[in-house]
């Protein structure tokens, strides 16, 4: 077991022992499940020069001996699937995705794998630091004195992802795998404590769905932050991804440059669902309901509706109600998940619907919403205009976002995400 820190800075002999520099750096290659070691970078002379690990008959505490003494001065260029240890990682932020956390480098721990070193874990303890400083052992000495102990954290090198965009957008061939694996609400919180500049590089490592559901989770400044920065094209194309209340939300907080950019770029139809959904006020229902959601006509039977959201294809949370409008989209009724699968598939849908749904029109206060949810125990409630035309629906997690004090908003659980578009 050798910790970087104990090998940088220490001599480099060649195999008769005459001394040629000191250790600089080392080098790993990234792809492995433990990155093995595949150079040393030498300081010599004021300039620093690349020996192949082959070239190394070992290293440890006491420095590194070659096994040649003839050597390559040529200057030392990185290939692009490396990464150096000391100038990459030590004291760079990365994430411990077991944890869930950003923390940062104190030291690295190599081991010998297979007869090769390797990189194996992270040391991100106070044990890493006090190693640094060289005082590890006396303070160890001292901890135990007066029966205390020195805290240590390991983090296993697997459950590492190196998050600053020199790293992370160039130099890793697969840039946050552990990262795109997490719950939207962790990977949300892991962004929020990062830079600017690292969220912007997580974002980018990451499909437009799994962006949108992590923006979606997160805190309007952060997701105003990464949108400003992202190329617009981009942000189009994550926004057409997001919930549409929660996009209209989002673009409304942008710069009137951003805005009309980004809106211009998203495809037509989501462009105009949002523009509609800004246009109504900040504290109405219309400007908290989404407008995905499952709609069919009363003629219908059960069979055929079932039939109608297989062709839908809509999110498991989203068919908690299917809502039922006449022809000129008037809401005339709801259904449960429940009440559909039990019925007969020749049973009309208009025999056992719920013919005078609870619902709301557009301008109602955001109290209005919040206390039909809570009186009725509704997991959606339904927005309509002044003539009864369904218009979206306000879903409980949306409703009880407007109860939270605003540091845990976005924090709720969302039993609603995107849908198949409403039919008309």
């Amino acid at each position: 077991m050798l910790y970087l820190s104990q090998a940088i800075g220490r001599p480099v002999r060649d195999k008769l022992g005459e001394p040629i520099g000191q250790v600089a750096d080392l080098i790993v290659a990234i792809g492995d499940r433990y990155p093995p070691v595949t150079g040393i970078v030498v300081k010599t002379n004021g300039r620093e020069i690349f020996l192949l690990w082959q070239s190394v008959s070992s290293l440890d505490a006491a420095g590194a001996v070659l096994s040649t003494t003839a050597i390559d001065i040529s200057k030392f260029h990185q290939r692009p699937n490396e990464i150096r240890l000391k100038q990459d990682l030590m004291d760079r932020q990365i994430v411990d995705i077991d944890g869930r956390k950003v923390v940062r480098v104190n030291d690295l721990r190599l081991d010998e794998v297979e007869g090769a070193l390797h990189l194996v874990a992270v040391d991100v303890g106070a044990s890493g630091l006090l190693r640094r400083l060289g005082i590890e052992r006396p303070w160890r000495v001292l901890a135990r004195g007066i029966h205390r102990g020195v805290p240590e954290h390991y983090i296993d090198w697997e459950d590492v992802d190196p998050v600053e965009r020199t790293i992370a957008s160039v130099k890793l061939r697969v840039p946050h795998k552990g990262l795109a694996e997490l719950h939207p609400a962790d990977l949300a919180t892991i962004i929020d404590q990062l830079s600017r500049n690292d969220r912007v590089g997580v974002i980018a490592s990451l499909d437009d769905e799994a962006a949108a559901d992590a923006i979606g989770e997160m805190e309007p400044e952060t997701q105003v932050d990464i949108f400003e920065d992202l190329e617009p094209e981009r942000a189009a194309d994550i926004l057409e991804e997001m919930d549409p209340d929660e996009a209209a939300d989002l673009v409304a907080d942008l710069s009137d440059e951003s805005r009309l950019e980004i809106l211009g770029l998203m495809e037509k139809e989501e462009a105009e669902e949002v523009q509609e959904l800004m246009t109504y006020g900040e504290e109405t229902a219309g400007g908290i309901m989404t407008t995905e959601f499952v709609a069919v006509p009363a003629d219908l039977t059960a069979g055929e509706t079932i039939d109608r959201l297989r062709e839908l294809e809509p999110d498991a949370e989203t068919i908690y109600y299917v809502y039922v409008t006449d022809a000129d989209n008037k809401l005339v009724g709801v259904l449960s998940l429940r009440d559909l699968i039990v019925s007969r598939p020749e049973k009309c849908i208009s025999t056992f619907m719920y013919a005078e749904p609870v619902a709301v029109k557009t301008g109602a206060s955001q109290k209005e919403v919040t206390d039909l949810v809570a009186r009725y125990n509704l997991l959606a409630v339904p927005v309509v205009d002044d003539e009864g035309r369904l218009e979206g629906i306000v879903t409980v997690d949306d409703a009880m976002d407007t109860l939270m004090p605003q540091p845990s908003k976005r924090r709720i659980p969302r039993l609603f995400s995107r849908s198949g578009t409403a039919e008309r």
